[in-house]
């Protein structure tokens, strides 16, 4: 759990690594930091002089059109934005190009350019113009500080106040649009002007189709024309029906007058003025009822109420026809017998006549009703049309009204305000020139960023990008995600650990070829059989020698906590590339065991060149492997320490070829010997060395990585080969290097 969290913390820049980079590369820094120094001394110290003016301006805000036209009422709004982008956006209007040719075409490209090379090119006038504009806004303030700064004095001064005297104009056209404005308004008002005068055209021509003047009062027309044609068709249709029945009335009258008059005494005794009431009263409530249908509906009641009392009433006459049957034979002639006695004679002749002039006139009537709705259904074809055009012709003259005092308001503006701007003010007007300081302090600091920022670059790039070498301890168990057994500072370099003072002789005769120290001169003579000469070269006095007895303590520790009792102790060491001290840690680490009194101790040199055994030896013959493991006298160099050599076999066959089936054979013998631990010094770890292949046969097996030269995937590499052999591999970082001030940062298993 602890690992992963490790893991994850280191996947991510930390603190530790800001301090790491900086302090290994801060020479790096320093000199880029230096150079970024001096590089802005030398802006101040050799720059020309130059002179400035200076202006100041206070916008209080920005007058903006929200259309391409004032608002009707002649108002104008003002600008929505926030005040930091009103200030950039006058920033960028001041800045531009078409400004400072404007100003090159007032002032001249050649007074411009005379002292900054000559020439009459207007664009390179305009673009000196623009380098020497310096526009700054101090935090949150609407004050805009203006300067322009050039090697003439003469012409700062006039070119900052042309500058702002177009920046004004420009500002109006851009917010303001005047000029724009007018034509685009001109422009739509001619199109919407000819536009309207079309609709017009269009409408005229739907009312002469339609024939009708206006829709609504021809509309109204026709429903009153149709209304009095039907009303009068119903008063023919009821003379007409009158008519006919005295025309039936007196027909037989004249005829039968003879019999009439016998048959009066009979007809005396009816009740005619009765029948004669009901009569005319339903004839009444009919007439009434035809003209209330003409006016409302059948559902009104007063239609209602008049059919009710027409059925009352035609109920009473039924009733009496009933009764008295003689009243329905005489019929019209009762009715008309009291006209008769009134005095008014009836005329069969006339009454012909009237009958047939009422039917006429109804089916004149009839004619007129059925032309006047024919022409009212022609009119409500042409509503929609007609209907369609006047609402057109409606928003064609809003559209053309609104446009049209757009315009009139746009050029009373443009008259009235051109080249006057009431939310921009001049604080300080264009001043004198003065000279200028030799470097703008943004400019310097700009300089100096630099530097400090291209040594911080350069620092962080090689150490994450371009070097991939393992440098840290942290490195080995979240990188490589090794057991770290042991971390070895170098101690031939000056930094922050400093170690005991050394004998340097001592020390040269300490190092092998592989720790980068040239090798001791061989000394003729058999190698000891006893230890006469000793082990001076590892006498408590050296520096390394805590660090191979702490990686001897920790040997011991791992064996006991894990159980691991047999002897001998197979243990090899290797590593990843030449020079990492693999045979220094081996001879360290075979001397340190010897002294623990527990037993003996046997280290075998692997290597084909000088390795371990030249430690002890200086170059004189060594006992082979399998000599010492029966004669062990031969390879006895210290108390308890006996140091041998398989560099090649007897026969002189290479060790690479024949050593795995040789060591398989001899794995049996080692095992019964009486060593407790066999120290292997093995060449470093390659595709075709014999380190994997005998890497399953040991205990444990020490990959010596060195710290900043290891590369990173050189080791992973070695692990995955080693993996295969299924040894168990632990790590040892030597020649490590420390940074970081101990009061910022230790690092692992480091002695301050």
């Amino acid at each position: 759990m602890n690992d992963r969290q490790t893991m994850n913390q280191r996947s991510r820049l930390t603190l530790d690594d800001v301090y790491y980079v900086l302090f290994k590369h801060k020479w790096k820094i320093i000199t880029c930091s230096t150079a970024g120094l001096l590089g802005a001394v030398a802006l101040v110290a050799f720059r020309p002089p130059v002179y400035e003016s200076e202006a100041k301006l206070f916008i209080r805000y920005v007058l903006d059109s929200k259309s391409p036209s004032p608002t009707p009422d002649g108002s104008r709004v003002i600008s929505s934005y926030d005040g930091q982008s009103v200030i950039n956006s006058e920033i960028e209007i001041l800045n531009s190009l078409d400004l400072a040719e404007q100003v090159v075409d007032m002032i001249g490209p050649d007074k411009i350019l005379a002292k900054v090379g000559g020439g009459k090119d207007r664009i390179q006038a305009a673009n000196v113009v623009r380098g020497g504009l310096v526009v700054e806004v101090p935090n949150k303030s609407n004050v805009m500080r203006i300067l322009f700064q050039h090697p003439d004095p003469d012409i700062v001064q006039p070119v900052l106040t042309r500058l702002i005297d177009s920046y004004f104009k420009k500002h109006a056209e851009i917010h303001q649009a005047f000029g724009v404005v007018d034509d685009f308004l001109s422009q739509e008002t001619d199109q919407l002007r000819a536009q309207l005068a079309q609709t017009e055209e269009e409408l005229r021509r739907a009312r002469n189709k339609a024939g009708v003047i206006s829709l609504e009062d021809s509309k109204k027309d026709y429903t009153d024309q149709i209304a009095k044609i039907r009303q009068e068709i119903f008063d023919a249709e009821a003379e007409l029906a009158e008519h006919q029945a005295t025309l039936k009335a007196i027909t037989p009258a004249a005829t039968g007058r003879v019999e009439s008059t016998n048959a009066e005494p009979a007809a005396a005794s009816l009740p005619v003025d009765e029948y004669r009431s009901v009569s005319t009263r339903v004839d009444e409530l009919w007439k009434k009822e035809q003209e209330l249908a003409a006016q409302f509906t059948d559902e009104n009641t007063l239609v209602k109420g008049i059919r009710a009392q027409i059925a009352e009433a035609e109920q009473s006459k039924r009733t009496l026809e009933e009764k008295y049957p003689a009243l329905a034979r005489l019929g019209v002639s009762v009715l008309n017998s009291g006209a008769q006695r009134a005095g008014n004679s009836v005329d069969v002749g006339t009454e012909t006549t009237q009958v047939l002039a009422i039917q006429t006139k109804i089916e004149v009537l009839r004619g007129q009703l059925d032309q006047i709705r024919k022409e009212a259904g022609n009119m409500d074809q042409m509503d929609a049309t007609i209907s369609e055009l006047q609402r057109k012709k409606k928003l064609d003259e809003a559209n053309y009204q609104y446009f049209s005092s757009s315009l009139e308001q746009a050029r009373i503006d443009e008259a009235v305000n051109h080249g006057k701007i009431s939310n921009i003010s001049k604080i300080q007007a264009p001043s004198p020139p003065f000279r200028a300081p030799p470097g703008s302090p943004k400019k310097i600091a700009m300089i100096v960023a630099g530097g400090v920022v291209l040594g911080l670059g350069w620092a962080f790039l090689i150490e994450f990008c371009l070097d991939r070498s393992v440098k840290r301890p942290i490195d080995v168990q979240t990188k490589l995600r090794l057991p770290l057994f042991l971390v070895i500072p170098d101690v031939n370099r000056n930094g922050h650990r400093r170690l005991a003072k050394v004998d340097k002789d001592k020390l040269r005769a300490l190092k092998p070829a592989d720790s980068g120290v040239a090798p001791l001169p061989a000394v003729s003579g058999p190698c000891p059989d006893n230890g006469s000469h000793g082990i001076e070269a590892w006498s408590p006095k050296l520096p390394l020698r805590p660090f191979y007895e702490a990686l001897r303590d920790r040997l011991v520790m791992y064996f006991e906590v894990r159980g691991i009792t047999h002897k001998p102790k197979l243990i090899a060491v290797t590593s990843a590339g030449h020079g990492a001290g693999v045979t220094t840690t081996a001879a360290g680490l075979a001397a340190t065991l010897s002294e623990t009194g527990d037993g003996n101790v046997l280290l075998v040199d692997m290597n084909q060149e000088q390795g371990a055994a030249q430690q002890f030896c200086q170059g004189r013959p060594v006992a082979k492997l399998e000599e010492a493991l029966y004669k062990k006298d031969s390879a006895l160099v210290q108390d308890k320490l006996y140091v041998v050599t398989e560099t090649e076999a007897a026969n002189g066959s290479k060790l690479p070829r024949i050593l795995p089936k040789r060591f398989t054979s001899l794995v049996p013998k080692l095992k019964a010997s009486d060593y407790d631990y066999i120290i292997f010094d093995m060449p470093a770890i390659t595709q075709t060395s014999v380190t994997p292949r005998l890497a399953g046969f040991m205990d444990m097996v020490l990959l010596v990585i060195e710290s900043e030269k290891t590369d990173r995937q050189l080791v992973q590499q070695s692990c995955a080969l080693l993996a295969e052999s299924k040894a168990t591999v632990s790590a040892v970082l030597t020649k490590t290097h420390t940074y970081v001030p101990p009061r910022l940062h230790q690092e692992f298993l480091s002695d301050s």
